[in-house]
């Protein structure tokens, strides 16, 4: 065989080798690519994605679009010509896995993490659109989860009112950790609390719960990376008693980081006019109970599926701006927020032609 054919011959059975080691050694890797977009003011599977009863709401016909990041699951195997593939699209982004999955998270822990911070987040958007409206909502410090087998285990459940924490008001959820950690660990604290039950047929019969009652717990040592301190086992969170009702229909997403832009569809169903004016204004970011914007991640893969949709306009979470604007995609225009007010402003200068004045995004 002539020197040249074999040298040709070894190469190419070199190079099939290497695509087959691609194709089946697997790496540490997971992808992120753009997900649905959905008009928070318009339908989704044949019903309304924001509705509201028992006020009066107006017509929306603009689209404040939330977006989303789809991802590889956590037990799918990468290999690693996908991965190079991956590296190399536009439209895709190749993270390590312990990024989306970190110690060593299911599919099943990653889904239910994500559910719950999606119900958090339709709760913080209903307070923040409300609270700008002027409307006030009920508000109270509950026990959002109890750990297994922690000294609050059987004594505190999930839903019970904290009136009070060693006779001191709690007002909001951060009171509750900042007075157990006064104590040392093994040293008894008590809680005042209105059970769940109770509180539960309270709402229903709309009155205020006047049951209460006092539980005793010895605090326990924390076992986090932290600061070693006295805990009891359990994390606070928030409820509220809304005025009237606000469903928010939305099936197979999770995450908080469509927390703005459902409060913005909220206070654009509340409000006479359109919010956008006609134009096509897609966003992302978490909200809290104030109206703060928080940062999301995926921001580079939201973008590209907001403009793949039309969107002219990308209401982006100011810490998300700099890494955002890296690669904006053409015809997108990043406008930088930090609160709802700042999303509203944002809005009015898009509606009114004065995109000139709008705060935009950039690399620093």
């Amino acid at each position: 065989m002539p020197r040249r054919t074999a040298t040709m011959l070894a190469s190419t059975l070199m190079l099939i080798a290497l695509l087959c080691a691609g194709v089946f050694i697997p790496v540490p890797y997971s992808e992120m690519s753009p997900g649905p977009t959905v008009n928070t003011l318009g339908d989704h599977d044949g019903e309304p994605v924001l509705q509201i009863s028992g006020r009066k709401t107006y017509p929306a016909d603009g689209h404040l679009n939330m977006t989303t990041v789809r991802v590889t699951s956590a037990d799918y195997k990468m290999n690693l010509v996908e991965a190079v593939y991956g590296w190399l699209a536009h439209d895709s982004k190749v993270v390590p896995h312990d990024t989306l999955y970190p110690d060593g998270k299911t599919e099943q822990q990653s889904t239910q993490e994500n559910a719950e911070e999606f119900s958090q987040s339709q709760e913080s958007a209903k307070v923040a659109a409300l609270k700008e409206l002027g409307i006030p909502v009920k508000s109270w410090v509950i026990v959002s989860t109890v750990v297994k087998g922690s000294p609050a285990q059987g004594r505190l459940h999930a839903g019970d009112v904290i009136k009070a924490v060693d006779g001191t008001a709690v007002k909001q959820p951060a009171d509750v950790a900042k007075l157990v950690t006064r104590h040392q660990p093994g040293e008894k604290v008590d809680f005042t609390i209105v059970p769940a039950k109770d509180q539960a047929a309270a709402e229903k019969k709309n009155t205020t719960a006047t049951t209460t009652q006092d539980v005793t717990i010895t605090t326990t040592t924390s076992d986090d990376s932290g600061k070693k301190r006295a805990i009891v086992g359990i994390s606070a969170g928030t409820d509220h008693t809304f005025p009237f009702t606000i469903d928010i229909k939305l099936a197979d997403v999770g995450g908080p980081s469509a927390g703005l832009m459902f409060a913005l569809g909220i206070y654009d169903k509340l409000t006479p006019g359109d919010l956008t004016g006609g134009k096509f204004v897609a966003g992302t970011g978490t909200i809290d109970d104030n109206g703060k914007v928080g940062p999301i991640g995926g921001i580079e893969m939201k973008t590209v599926g907001a403009r793949d949709k039309g969107a002219q306009y990308f209401l982006t979470p100011a810490e998300n701006c700099a890494a955002a604007a890296k690669d904006t995609p053409s015809g997108l225009t990043l406008v930088k927020v930090n609160t709802i007010e700042d999303a509203l402003g944002a809005l009015k200068d898009i509606r009114t032609g004065k995109s000139s004045d709008l705060p935009k995004c950039t690399t620093k």
